[in-house]
């Protein structure tokens, strides 16, 4: 493996400071991004599906949510954003994506809402309510398979896993594991060639 990739923790690759705009839930987002980090031009197909067609927390929706991989910090920012009174975890092994999260979540006001860490960095004790996540599918199903045994057990009881994968990378397998483990799983939309799971204990 040679070069940057976007599960690079520490890229070598010159930033290329650039910003990307998208619109979710009718409100306009402009982040800073930069090179090094996954999808650094645009918001990624997968990512926009997910935000687009899984439910979105209310605006009353409280407790701690996780990004998990949020590289540049899309599904961080629309998650602090439409809902206010929670906290939200945003989680990327790449020291990059991590630093860029953290000055769009400043962009937003939402920088004492939002804790922006390493995996390893994580308090073990937390739990969370709600888990986002478009997974580095590419990093291998070992060790895909190895991050959601991770952090899908720290889902609460009542608490809902939102995952988009695209199909002709694994998605409907991932759905099969996913059964396999013990987790309920519901296709709850196709779009674009990509599937958004729920999942729920």
């Amino acid at each position: 493996m040679t070069g940057d990739h976007y599960f690079t923790v520490e890229p070598n690759a010159p930033a290329h400071a650039r910003e990307v705009q998208f619109t979710i839930a009718g409100r306009d987002y402009t982040l800073a991004s930069a090179a090094g980090v996954f999808s650094a031009t645009r918001l990624d197909l997968g990512t926009a599906v997910l935000l687009r067609k899984a439910e979105l927390p209310a605006p009353t929706t409280t407790g701690t949510l996780l990004d998990l991989g949020c590289g540049f910090g899309p599904i961080t920012s629309v998650l602090a954003t439409v809902a206010p009174a929670a906290t939200v975890w945003a989680v990327d092994v790449n020291e990059r994506a991590r630093e860029l999260t953290a000055a769009n979540a400043a962009r937003l006001g939402a920088t004492g809402r939002v804790h922006v860490a390493a995996p390893e960095d994580v308090p073990g004790d937390i739990g969370f309510t709600q888990i986002w996540s478009n997974p580095p599918i590419r990093v291998g199903k070992d060790e895909l398979h190895q991050m959601l045994l991770r952090w899908l057990p720290r889902l609460s009881p009542d608490g809902i896993a939102w995952l988009v994968a695209a199909r002709h990378l694994g998605g409907d397998s991932l759905q099969r594991w996913l059964v396999d483990q013990g987790w309920q799983v519901g296709r709850h939309a196709s779009q674009k060639g990509f599937r958004v799971l729920r999942v729920s204990r």
